[in-house]
């Protein structure tokens, strides 16, 4: 069973000069203003990953320019940068970072986001000493959670496959996972490819927790922003198709899905409302 509090300090017998055993996967689209912060956050880890892996998904602005100036700042051996032909989606960038791979564990970060300064140590420390989990999120805060001290205590909460389905805490940018799970991203899916993941991975038994600490930045809203109304209608489209996928699976009953589905229609609608305010404040 997994601990319901977890003391960082005794938990933590990592040595920082060791890089940890970890392959973070940051897709890339059109991020030319972004991309060196969120790299610069991964290059100040106190337990720094062993390798960084940028997949950018046919950039037809500055990206490119940036990242190869990114690519002569930084180690060749720690850094190292892919330019797919042609733009495929999150899903596939991910996934061919992910092939790419070459530790046991897998860290996403999308390019407009950034970590705090302990969250691999800290989420690396939890899956090394959890082997039975087989992907872990956490928090996320506001900016000025980068220049704070993390708790020395957290709650430490097993994610399962119904909680997922009313509430989806695996943002994509706190989570890691193991790079052999079974399944990766569907790369048919625009939106709702992580919600996917992580349902199909819990259907399969795998086990998920959920570190209650703020370890990283989401620098926009997740919904909200003026003009969005459209894009939270695919991203509702891309959360009932995975939940419809998770019962095609067999993993729950008929009841249950109508009633998540119900729940998530409830929430887009007050996403939409809110989109619709912020739009006529602007």
């Amino acid at each position: 069973m997994l601990k319901c509090e977890w003391r960082v300090s005794s938990e933590l017998p990592l040595d920082p000069d060791v890089a940890a055993s970890v392959s973070v996967i940051i897709p890339c689209y059109r991020a030319a203003a972004t991309i060196g912060r969120a790299l610069a956050s991964v290059a100040a880890q106190s337990h720094k990953p062993r390798e960084v892996i940028i997949v950018d998904d046919a950039s037809d602005d500055k990206t490119k320019k940036v990242l190869r100036e990114l690519s002569e700042k930084y180690d060749a051996n720690w850094l190292k940068v892919y330019f797919l032909p042609e733009n495929c989606g999150p899903a596939a960038a991910r996934n061919y970072g992910w092939e790419q791979a070459g530790q046991p564990f897998v860290a996403f970060l999308d390019a407009d986001d950034s970590w705090h300064q302990e969250k691999i140590a800290l989420q690396f420390g939890f899956m090394k000493r959890y082997p039975e989990v087989v992907l872990s999120g956490h928090d996320c805060g506001r900016e000025s959670i980068l220049v704070r001290r993390v708790a020395r205590l957290c709650q430490i909460r097993p994610c399962t496959l119904k909680q997922l389905l009313w509430h989806n805490c695996l943002r994509t940018p706190t989570v890691m996972i193991k790079r052999a799970a079974v399944l990766h991203f569907p790369v048919d899916f625009r939106y709702g490819e992580d919600y996917y993941l992580w349902l199909g991975l819990l259907a399969t038994g795998a086990r998920a927790a959920f570190l209650d600490l703020p370890l990283a930045v989401v620098h926009k809203p997740a919904f909200g922003a003026s003009g969005q109304s459209a894009a939270l209608w695919r991203m509702e489209q891309g959360e009932l198709r995975a939940l419809q996928a998770v019962w095609r699976r067999g993993s729950v009953s008929s009841t249950m899905i109508t009633l998540a589905m119900i729940w998530s229609g409830l929430k887009f609608s007050r996403r939409l409302l809110i989109c619709m305010v912020k739009g006529r404040r602007a």
